[in-house]
């Protein structure tokens, strides 16, 4: 698990301190210490050191994190979660390891087979893709004296019903 480039370089570094807005594409390693507010996209590796803090989507080769993801995570090589890091969001990955006293609030996907891997991936995209669609069948909005909304009266009732605290 090699986690520099060939020539053992790191393309990429969002320093301690520093803060980046918008979406990144590059191509090699990238190891973050500060924050970034935007998806990553790379060829690469990526670090995300302990006092890194993501709002954002990432896309690599593999990745090692020791701080905060908010957003999902790919990497088909592996993942490799560190004791001080926490995961808001969904992983996708052949290979997981998680040290003790990880946060992961997701879904998460982690199959070596290829084919299993493939299967699992196309059932969660529908499983989003249904979840989704249900959830803006709910949507009630009110416009002064207009309503518009896609819920039923019973699904409105339900939800009502579960609003309630009981």
């Amino acid at each position: 698990m090699a986690l520099f480039n060939d020539d053992g370089s790191i393309n990429s570094i969002i320093g301690k301190g520093s803060s980046i807005r918008g979406d990144m594409k590059i191509n090699g390693f990238m190891r973050i210490d500060g924050d970034l507010d935007g998806n990553l996209e790379t060829s690469g590796n990526v670090i995300v050191g302990e006092q890194a803090r993501v709002n954002g989507n990432i896309t690599a080769k593999s990745i090692t994190v020791s701080g905060v993801v908010k957003g999902n995570i790919v990497a088909p090589d592996w993942v490799h979660l560190l004791s001080s890091s926490a995961v808001i969001g969904d992983i996708q990955t052949h290979r997981l390891q998680a040290e003790e006293n990880v946060v992961i609030h997701g879904h998460c996907i982690s199959l070596v087979d290829e084919s299993a891997y493939n299967d699992a991936e196309n059932s969660w995209r529908d499983t989003k893709a249904i979840a989704s669609k249900s959830i803006l069948k709910n949507i009630h909005i009110s416009l002064g004296d207009n309503v518009f909304s896609g819920a039923s009266e019973e699904n409105r009732a339900d939800a009502d019903s579960d609003n309630r605290g009981y």
